[in-house]
Protein backbone atom coordinates (compact mmCIF):
# COMPACT_ATOMS: atom_id res chain seq x y z
CA UNK A 1 0.00 0.00 0.00
CA UNK A 2 2.14 2.86 -1.32
CA UNK A 3 -0.52 5.83 -0.09
CA UNK A 4 -0.80 6.16 3.83
CA UNK A 5 -3.53 8.15 5.03
CA UNK A 6 -2.08 10.03 8.20
CA UNK A 7 -4.35 10.92 11.28
CA UNK A 8 -4.49 15.03 10.30
CA UNK A 9 -6.13 13.75 6.93
CA UNK A 10 -8.71 11.54 8.61
CA UNK A 11 -9.63 13.94 11.01
CA UNK A 12 -9.88 16.66 8.79
CA UNK A 13 -12.26 14.93 6.27
CA UNK A 14 -14.08 13.50 9.55
CA UNK A 15 -14.79 17.59 9.96
CA UNK A 16 -15.61 18.47 6.42
CA UNK A 17 -18.44 15.49 6.86
CA UNK A 18 -19.19 15.78 10.15
CA UNK A 19 -18.62 12.83 11.62
CA UNK A 20 -16.94 11.22 15.23
CA UNK A 21 -15.58 8.54 14.40
CA UNK A 22 -14.31 6.16 17.14
CA UNK A 23 -10.17 4.97 17.17
CA UNK A 24 -11.46 1.74 15.10
CA UNK A 25 -13.95 3.89 12.58
CA UNK A 26 -10.38 5.81 12.28
CA UNK A 27 -8.56 2.79 11.36
CA UNK A 28 -10.48 1.59 9.01
CA UNK A 29 -11.53 4.69 7.50
CA UNK A 30 -7.60 5.43 6.90
CA UNK A 31 -7.22 1.78 5.42
CA UNK A 32 -10.08 2.13 3.33
CA UNK A 33 -9.11 5.49 1.73
CA UNK A 34 -5.91 3.95 1.28
CA UNK A 35 -7.02 1.04 -0.36
CA UNK A 36 -9.31 3.89 -2.67
CA UNK A 37 -5.84 5.90 -3.76
CA UNK A 38 -4.31 2.90 -4.80
CA UNK A 39 -6.70 1.87 -7.03
CA UNK A 40 -6.45 5.42 -8.68
CA UNK A 41 -2.86 5.04 -9.07
CA UNK A 42 -3.67 1.75 -10.59
CA UNK A 43 -6.18 3.34 -13.27
CA UNK A 44 -3.13 5.71 -13.70
CA UNK A 45 -1.13 3.44 -15.20
CA UNK A 46 -3.55 2.75 -17.99
CA UNK A 47 -2.78 3.91 -21.42
CA UNK A 48 -5.41 6.34 -22.19
CA UNK A 49 -3.58 8.16 -25.17
CA UNK A 50 -5.62 6.64 -27.54
CA UNK A 51 -9.19 7.43 -26.01
CA UNK A 52 -10.81 10.62 -27.16
CA UNK A 53 -12.04 12.65 -24.06
CA UNK A 54 -15.43 13.05 -23.53
CA UNK A 55 -18.35 14.69 -21.61
CA UNK A 56 -21.14 11.88 -21.43
CA UNK A 57 -20.53 8.21 -21.84
CA UNK A 58 -23.39 8.19 -24.46
CA UNK A 59 -23.18 10.24 -27.98
CA UNK A 60 -25.39 13.48 -26.63
CA UNK A 61 -27.18 15.69 -29.45
CA UNK A 62 -29.45 18.84 -29.08
CA UNK A 63 -32.29 16.76 -27.55
CA UNK A 64 -34.77 20.45 -27.61
CA UNK A 65 -37.69 20.72 -29.03
CA UNK A 66 -39.54 23.67 -30.59
CA UNK A 67 -41.81 25.41 -28.28
CA UNK A 68 -45.04 25.22 -29.59
CA UNK A 69 -48.27 26.28 -28.05
CA UNK A 70 -50.73 22.91 -28.40
CA UNK A 71 -53.48 23.78 -26.18
CA UNK A 72 -54.16 27.51 -26.64
CA UNK A 73 -55.89 30.32 -24.72
CA UNK A 74 -58.16 28.80 -22.27
CA UNK A 75 -58.90 31.80 -20.14
CA UNK A 76 -62.68 31.48 -20.21
CA UNK A 77 -62.83 27.53 -19.86
CA UNK A 78 -60.66 28.69 -16.18
CA UNK A 79 -62.78 32.04 -16.02
CA UNK A 80 -65.76 29.48 -15.53
CA UNK A 81 -64.68 28.13 -12.57
CA UNK A 82 -64.21 31.03 -11.21
CA UNK A 83 -67.14 32.22 -8.02
CA UNK A 84 -66.39 36.19 -9.73
CA UNK A 85 -64.73 37.55 -12.42
CA UNK A 86 -63.94 40.74 -13.64
CA UNK A 87 -62.11 41.86 -16.48
CA UNK A 88 -61.16 38.60 -17.37
CA UNK A 89 -59.34 37.75 -13.77
CA UNK A 90 -60.24 36.37 -10.58
CA UNK A 91 -62.01 38.35 -8.14
CA UNK A 92 -60.82 37.32 -4.88
CA UNK A 93 -61.54 38.99 -1.18
CA UNK A 94 -59.55 41.56 -0.05
CA UNK A 95 -56.29 40.44 1.81
CA UNK A 96 -55.39 43.53 3.67
CA UNK A 97 -56.90 47.00 4.30
CA UNK A 98 -56.12 50.26 1.96
CA UNK A 99 -54.41 52.69 4.06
Amino acid sequence: MANIIDDETIEYVGILAKLELSDEEREAAKKDMGRMLDYIDKLNELDTSAVEPMSHVFPVQNVFREDVVTNGDESDKTLQNAPEEKDNMFVVPRTFDKE
